[in-house]
């Protein structure tokens, strides 16, 4: 016979066992990804007799940023840096306006011809870029864009992963709600800013930040279509630095620091809309 009020189950100890294993497993996990970051982060302020110095030593014992000054005034990083923001910042706003108003097409118009534009959009996926680069270097070099930021911004604009993201989202919103907004006399574009995007808003936050990561990060494209250094992303002029036979590696690491800060605060900043954001809200009866 079963004492009343016994708790059912592991004892408390068996519990626990499993739930601190996988404790620090997970903080095994951790470190093995921040050490090497860490590493690299405090190098940067080693100057560059330290560097290959033997025995390796964690810390720096005389911080310098010099690398810091070098890389920021020497390669006229403060240059490459808006450059950078401008492609980074256009592109991830256009690419999360032009994504959500496709995927809401996709999911709430009924079309036989959408849904084989869809696919078509979805078999792009299956395209290694560099195969479909030759055609958009055609594409934008007869634009006359080449050599422009904006050669680098318009092809980056779609995306069939932002689209099926999107797409995705809007399906599980009701169809009565939209039938409810046009019988109240709100048009499709009110619908589409006011009610569809607000609630989407957890996959705007998540895309906007793997668009600026992806931007922020992309060397192949921007090398391609730019030729004047003053238009140069970070990711460009971060090979610059690298010369033929020497490289500095104070600046290379001060630069390449630099490089990933402005996703680091990203992500930070959005990823709190994204954790505390309730994805059915606006769904519930």
């Amino acid at each position: 016979m079963r004492t009343p009020g016994r708790r059912r189950g592991l004892p408390e100890h068996r519990q626990f066992l499993p739930s601190a294993l996988q404790t620090a497993v997970l903080w095994g996990l951790a470190l093995a990804f921040l050490l090497p970051l860490a590493w690299f982060v405090l190098s940067s302020f080693k100057p560059a007799s330290e560097l290959f110095r033997f025995p390796l030593t964690p810390l720096p014992e005389r911080w310098s940023v010099e690398g810091y000054a070098t890389a920021w005034e020497r390669y006229d990083f403060a240059r490459y840096f808006l450059n950078t923001t401008v492609v980074a910042v256009v592109t991830t706003a256009l690419t999360v306006i032009v994504s959500a108003a496709t995927g809401f097409a996709f999911a709430k118009y009924k079309n036989r011809w959408l849904k084989v534009f869809f696919i078509c959009i979805l078999a792009t996926t299956m395209l290694p870029t560099e195969v479909i680069m030759p055609s958009t270097f055609a594409v934008i070099r007869d634009l006359g864009l080449y050599n422009k930021l904006a050669g680098v911004i318009v092809p980056s604009i779609i995306t069939a992963t932002g689209i099926f993201m999107f797409r995705q989202y809007f399906r599980t919103v009701p169809d009565e709600l939209l039938e409810a907004a046009r019988i109240d006399g709100a048009g499709e574009m009110r619908i589409f800013w006011s009610m569809m995007l607000p609630l989407a808003r957890p996959i705007v936050f998540t895309l906007a930040i793997f668009s600026f990561h992806w931007r922020w990060n992309d060397y192949i494209w921007p090398l391609i279509v730019l030729n004047d250094q003053k238009l140069y992303t970070l990711q460009v002029a971060l090979r610059s630095i690298v010369g033929a036979e020497n490289i500095d590696w104070s600046v290379l690491l001060s630069a390449s620091v630099i490089s990933i800060v402005p996703m680091v605060l990203v992500f930070i900043v959005f990823q709190k809309y994204i954790l505390n954001a309730d994805i059915n809200s606006g769904l519930k009866g």
